[in-house]
């Protein structure tokens, strides 16, 4: 997800309570929420660095204390105040698994169990912005703020809350954890709809259902036969016809796909990619030279790209995100 939304996760888990564990719990918290991704320094060696070490360790079940105890020192180096260090630890750890739950739950995945496993894990619930968390976040901190201003005109400051801003984060906490529930339920039935359909008289091989970022009852359907893949727009709350998907044809074998794969540019991007997409395209100069381009059907901004020339040797490649430039 978002810094935003885990900056907000760690505070309503102070909120909520973990801010009995330790003096400074709210600051332990928002750093360790949010510690994960110090991996974002690696973006200073380029998209296929980054590529690479975005939601690697950092994103793994064993750097979780490691990232915990990391959040507690650096408060208590700054404050140079004692702190609770076992609820300390406690209330950080809590902190570095929201984040790794909820990057879990969305659709580019975390590697839970590096180094031991490469494997990527997601629950394709929500996009890495969720509008609807964000709104539930945002009442959270804005709803008690009101409540109290609206209750201080009324009682003139005869009665005080005790837990400034405890209703408003179990009521945004409560909200992400339903909604996430919900969201499963329909995601599965997404994912039954375009299991249980024939595409161009083939049955699928595999499917994903990816989130729509405003309506949850609209989900992105991405299919994968033996010959081709499909992309349809899946609505749950109407009928599904499979003949409208958009049909991508794999290519036939190629020995410019052969070379472009063994590359380091293409062997990075296929350990990301969940749903690869080939394609060979001739190009003007040289002569005979063909450019082998691979994209996600996740993430169609997510490109790799080689040059291959007649004799099959790499003239260039390069990777990039969205419209930025290769790097």
């Amino acid at each position: 997800m978002d810094n935003l939304t885990h900056t907000a996760i760690g505070l309503f888990l102070s909120r909520a309570g973990l801010n009995r564990w330790t003096p400074a719990a709210t600051p332990i918290l928002l750093l360790a929420a949010n510690a994960p991704d110090i991996d974002i320094v690696t973006l200073s060696g380029g998209s296929l660095n980054y590529l690479h070490y975005h939601r690697h360790l950092t994103h793994s079940l064993i750097a979780m204390p490691v990232l915990a105890a990391a959040a507690v020192l650096l408060v208590w180096a700054v404050r140079r105040k004692p702190v609770h260090w076992p609820g300390a630890l406690a209330a950080a750890l809590v902190g570095v698994a929201s984040h790794l739950l909820l990057d879990l739950t969305n659709t580019y995945g975390v590697r839970l169990f590096l180094p031991f496993s490469e494997e990527w894990l997601r629950l394709d619930l929500n996009s890495v912005i969720d509008l609807w968390i964000w709104a539930a976040l945002l009442l959270g901190i804005v709803g008690p703020f009101v409540g109290r201003l609206v209750g201080g005109e009324i009682t003139s400051g005869t009665l005080r809350d005790s837990h400034p801003g405890r209703a408003g984060a179990f009521f945004a906490l409560a909200f992400v954890l339903l909604y996430d529930c919900g969201r499963q339920v329909l995601h599965t039935r997404a994912v039954a709809m375009l299991e249980s359909r024939i595409y161009q008289s083939t049955p699928p091989a595999r499917v994903a259902a990816l989130p729509d970022e405003v309506n949850p009852l609209h989900w992105r359907g991405l299919v994968e036969t033996a010959d081709f893949y499909a992309v349809a727009d899946v609505n749950l709350a109407g009928e599904f016809d499979p003949s409208r998907a958009t049909v991508l044809p794999k290519p036939d074998a190629d020995p410019a796909m052969d070379v472009a794969r063994r590359t380091h540019t293409f062997q990075e991007f296929l350990r990301f990619s969940q749903f690869p997409v080939w394609q060979v395209v001739a190009m003007p100069e040289p002569e005979g030279a063909k450019e082998v381009r691979l994209v996600d059907l996740r993430f169609r901004t997510f490109t790799a790209r080689a040059t291959v020339d007649s004799r099959l040797r790499v003239l260039n490649e390069s990777f990039f995100f969205g419209s930025g430039r290769p790097k």
